[in-house]
C-alpha cells in the first residue's frame, strides 16, 4: 500500500491544545504537514483523530489459536488479528502474551512461536505492532534464560504478572479451576497441582530474584511494567527495581501511589465501557474522575478502547479531546513514541476518521498508509 499524499478537508480535526474544530490536515510522506500537498480529499461529516494506541492487548489470542489445529500458521494469525486491530482505529498495538506456567496459549513453548512472529510480521503490515512479554513472576527456573530470548524474539517490552492462587495454596488446597486449567495446558490435573505447589514454595526467593533480573533486563534496554497491583506498597516495591509502568491497578491507593511516584498508569478499556470491573476491582472511570490514569488499554477486546473513550465523554466525566487523548497521546507517551498521538506538523500521520453520525470507525492510516476503509468514505477516497 502506498502512502497517501492529501488534503483532508471539511471534517473536524482534532488538533493539540484546541479541541475539534472544522479545518484541513494535510499529509504527506507518511507524516503530517503544516501546508497543503495538493490532492484534496472532503471529508465533511468526519472526525479526523490520532490514530488510537493500544498500550496493552491479548485479544489477538483467538486469532492465532482459534481452535487445535486450526491456525498452523502464526504469521497468518498476526495478519489477521492486525486486521481486527485496523478496523478499530488501532495504529500502534502492543501484543501481549503471556509466559506461564499455565502452559496452552500461555506457555513458554507457545510464546517461542507467538513472538517470533510478531516481530517477523510487523515489517510487512501496516499497523505498527509491538511484541510484550507477561512473565509470571515464580517461574525461577526460567529467569536466567530470559534475557536472551527477549533479544533472540526482538521483544524489548516485559510486564510481571503473578496468577498463581496463593490463598488456596497455602492452606493446601487445589484451585477452583485447576481440572479445566489442567486439561486445556495438556497436563495431568493432580501434575499441575503439584506443579503450583512447587511454584507457591519459590515465594521467599522471589524479590531478591526479580532485582536482579531487572537490573540485567533494565540495561538491556527492556521497558518495564507490572500487572494488577493491589496497594501502593505493591507500586513502590516495583518502583524500587526500576520497574515503572503500572498496568490495571486493582485499587485506587495503588494508582494514586503510581501517579505520586511520577508512574504512568494504564486501565482497561472494557472497565470503562462495561461501567466497572468484571473482577470487582476499583472502577476505572473513576480512576479517570480522579486524573489517575494515563492510558486506556483494550485488554482483551479491540472494540473497547473507542467506545470506552466516548463513553467517557459522554459521562461527562472528561471532555473529548482528554477522552480520545487517553487512547493516543497517553499511551504513546508512555511507551516513549514521541512521533505519534497527536495531529501536530511532523508526526507520523497515524489518523482515525470516524463517522459523526454513527461514530464508528470509517478510515485508518497507519505512517500516511491505509489499513482500513470503509463505506462512502472509501468512495470519497476513489473519486
Amino acid at each position: 500500500m502506498s502512502v497517501l499524499n492529501v488534503d483532508f478537508e471539511g471534517g473536524e480535526v482534532l488538533r493539540p491544545g484546541a479541541g475539534l474544530e472544522v479545518g484541513c490536515l494535510s499529509i504527506a510522506a507518511g507524516r503530517i504537514r503544516a501546508e497543503p500537498v495538493g490532492r484534496r480529499v472532503d471529508v465533511s461529516g468526519f472526525l479526523v483523530l490520532p490514530g488510537v494506541v493500544d498500550a496493552h492487548g491479548d485479544g489477538f489470542e483467538r486469532h492465532v489459536a482459534p481452535r487445535r489445529g486450526a491456525m498452523p500458521d502464526i504469521g497468518e494469525g498476526i495478519a489477521s488479528a492486525e486486521a481486527e486491530l485496523a478496523a478499530n482505529g488501532i495504529t500502534t498495538g502492543v501484543m501481549a502474551q503471556f509466559y506461564s506456567w499455565e502452559g496452552g496459549l500461555r506457555g513458554p513453548d507457545f510464546a517461542a512461536q507467538v513472538l517470533p512472529a510478531i516481530t517477523a510480521e510487523r515489517d510487512v503490515l501496516v499497523t505498527d505492532l509491538i511484541p510484550q512479554l507477561r512473565f509470571e513472576t515464580h517461574m525461577l527456573d526460567h529467569f536466567a534464560a530470559l534475557p536472551g530470548l527477549l533479544a533472540e524474539w526482538g521483544v524489548s517490552y516485559v510486564v510481571f504478572n503473578d496468577h498463581l492462587p496463593h490463598d488456596r495454596l497455602a492452606q493446601g488446597r487445589r484451585p477452583k479451576a485447576l481440572t479445566g486449567q489442567a486439561l486445556k495446558a495438556g497436563r495431568n490435573p493432580e501434575k499441575q497441582f503439584e506443579l503450583l505447589l512447587d511454584l507457591h514454595a519459590n515465594g521467599p526467593k522471589v524479590p531478591a530474584a526479580l532485582d536482579r533480573l531487572a537490573q540485567v533486563l533494565a540495561a538491556q534496554g527492556v521497558r518495564m511494567g507490572s500487572h494488577d497491583e493491589h496497594s501502593a506498597q505493591d507500586r513502590a516495591e516495583w518502583r524500587a527495581r526500576g520497574v515503572h509502568i503500572s498496568e490495571f491497578p486493582e485499587t485506587e491507593a495503588a494508582a494514586r501511589a503510581a501517579r505520586e511516584g511520577g508512574d504512568p498508569v494504564i486501565l482497561g478499556a472494557p472497565n470503562v465501557s462495561r461501567g466497572g470491573s468484571h473482577k470487582g476491582n476499583v472502577s476505572a472511570a473513576e480512576l479517570v474522575r480522579l486524573g489517575l490514569c494515563d492510558a486506556l488499554a483494550s485488554d482483551y477486546h479491540y472494540p473497547s478502547l473507542r467506545r470506552a473513550a466516548l463513553r467517557l465523554w459522554r459521562d461527562g466525566i472528561c471532555d473529548f479531546a482528554t477522552a480520545w487523548g487517553l487512547v493516543s497521546d497517553g499511551p504513546a507517551r508512555l511507551l516513549g513514541l514521541d512521533d505519534r498521538g497527536r495531529l501536530a506538523p511532523g508526526k507520523r500521520a497515524d489518523i482515525v476518521l470516524l463517522d459523526k453520525a454513527t461514530l464508528r470507525v470509517a478510515a485508518t492510516l497507519c505512517a500516511g498508509r491505509v489499513s482500513y476503509l470503509n463505506g462512502a468514505l472509501a468512495a470519497r477516497f476513489l473519486a
